[in-house]
């Protein structure tokens, strides 16, 4: 590969990812290869739609660059493997654990009259590196679409998957080199297929908290609503715990009113009850693309949503970043919540200053223009439809609306709680075309206003609703129309 910048390719078609490009060894296969660091600062690189992307980096721990790669694509539209979910879900073994149950039998059974208590077999792009465990590898890629697997089993008293986990290219000996491009050139023959899913449905709903989360999205006033709420509509509605883990299969709805985050125990309840057959808000999908402030970017760009100017910032393109947005520049990790995580740089000693301290918990940070307004509306979607709106205003004399002190103390402001007919129509149109490019899950959209515009600021999966702000104006009615949803789903997962 040359370092000059590779050109758009003209049709639709595969492309291969990779951090070094050493890593591409001449034996392998010619197809259009692009070095990540391209892939992720060149926004408009591949445009066309049907682009296939083989993210092959070194690493796809979590905030690297690989990891980024993978959920650029997907904010890109671009279809990608490995997925954000499928990287998530192999870094947690109680995930893969669950899924691989189905396997046990035929592990058993290939593995009888192995002599000896461990093994382990690599799998490319589905091709087994032993032959007769081919079906098992072909089975666990189909659950975990990864490029490069290594499975790992171990004998108690019977065999069992103890762990699955990806490698990469610089990992490969000169057998696997070969056994690789072969199953790269099978696999592009190939069609690209969807995860299995399952279906269930009742009608006893489990709402996920912690009481001890003074930051919690919901109060426990507004539970007891929703609790009283469902007795009126024939639903149960119970609160469980990070501890109740186990007990999530006994329930037919999950509704999570904890602070979500892909690398806490939310995302696994919610990756838990959507295996279980279960309705579920906040599903995984959603948890995935809007908890990373640096996917909502992309997506806001490509879709051409209404957005202050913003730019992805790593290390190496930090120096140029004034060039392009004038101080004050907010500067935000991709993950944060609740104002964590976001600083305001005046000047470019303090942009280098906050940015260091940033770049030690992710490799890349989002930059965007400051655009100061007195409050910033949130509207809440439910299903694609306006749930309530409300403008929560700055906390006395800070920019924004909380004003952490440390110790877990903060400050927010005031609010106010308008009827959805009295938004402004081009803030709720800018609220719903961003939400919807989520799903048809709960959602609240952040959106400033000011002379020179609108802004969508963001898209929060588990939005606020607490007793006196967001049920302000529809009172009761605001959760039973989040339980009619439930029910809705419910019925039509019983129909099918």
């Amino acid at each position: 590969m040359s370092s000059e910048p590779p050109q758009p390719p003209t049709s639709p078609s595969h492309v291969i990812v990779v951090e070094h490009k050493t890593d591409w060894k001449p034996e392998y296969p010619h197809h259009k290869l692009v070095l990540a660091k391209d892939y992720l600062s060149q926004h408009d690189f591949f445009a066309q739609k049907g682009i296939k992307v083989i993210n092959l980096c070194r690493s796809y721990a979590y905030l690297s660059t690989g990891y980024y790669c993978s959920l650029l694509a997907e904010a890109r539209r671009h279809k990608v493997v490995p997925s954000v979910k499928t990287i998530s879900e192999l870094s947690r073994k109680s995930l893969y654990q669950l899924e691989s149950g189905d396997l046990d039998y035929l592990v058993q059974k290939r593995l009888r009259r192995l002599v000896r208590d461990s093994y382990s077999i690599h799998v490319f792009f589905g091709q087994c590196s032993d032959p007769v465990l081919e079906e098992v590898g072909q089975q666990v890629f189909d659950m975990f679409p990864c490029p490069l697997l290594r499975i790992e089993f171990e004998k108690d008293r019977k065999w069992a998957i103890s762990r699955i986990k990806a490698f990469h290219l610089n990992q490969l000996s000169d057998t696997q080199r070969e056994q690789f491009a072969a199953a790269l050139n099978s696999y592009f023959s190939k069609r690209w297929r969807r995860p299995r899913t399952r279906d269930s449905g009742r009608y006893d709903l489990a709402v996920l908290y912690d009481y001890a989360d003074s930051m919690s999205p919901s109060d426990q006033r507004a539970l007891s609503r929703l609790i009283r709420v469902g007795k009126e509509l024939d639903i149960n509605v119970e609160v469980i715990e990070k501890k109740d883990y186990v007990k999530l299969p006994e329930y037919d709805a999950l509704f999570i009113r904890e602070t979500t985050g892909i690398e806490n125990h939310t995302y696994r309840f919610a990756r838990k009850a959507e295996n279980e057959g279960m309705v579920v808000i906040d599903d995984p999908n959603s948890i995935l693309k809007c908890t990373n402030k640096i996917y909502l970017a992309e997506l806001l760009r490509s879709h051409r949503i209404p957005r202050p100017s913003t730019v992805i910032v790593s290390a190496d393109t930090l120096d140029s970043l004034p060039e392009k947005i004038p101080f004050p520049i907010v500067l935000k990790i991709p993950d944060g919540s609740f104002s964590r995580g976001v600083v305001k740089a005046s000047n470019r000693e303090e942009l280098g200053t906050l940015a260091e301290q940033l770049f030690k918990e992710s490799d890349l940070i989002l930059a965007q223009e400051f655009v100061y307004t007195a409050y910033d509306w949130r509207i809440g979607i439910l299903n694609r439809k306006p749930l309530y709106a409300c403008q929560y205003f700055m906390s006395k004399n800070h920019w924004q609306i909380l004003k952490h002190e440390g110790g877990g103390r903060f400050k927010d402001g005031n609010s106010r709680t308008l009827a959805v007919t009295d938004v402004p129509r081009e803030v709720m149109n800018a609220a719903l075309k961003a939400a919807n490019l989520i799903g048809d899950g709960l959602y609240g959209v952040d959106i400033k206003q000011n002379d020179k515009g609108i802004y969508v600021i963001e898209i929060n999966d588990n939005p606020n609703i607490e007793s006196g702000v967001e049920d302000a104006v529809l009172k009761d009615d605001l959760y039973r129309t989040i339980l009619r949803e439930f029910i809705a789903r419910l019925g039509r997962r019983r129909s099918a």
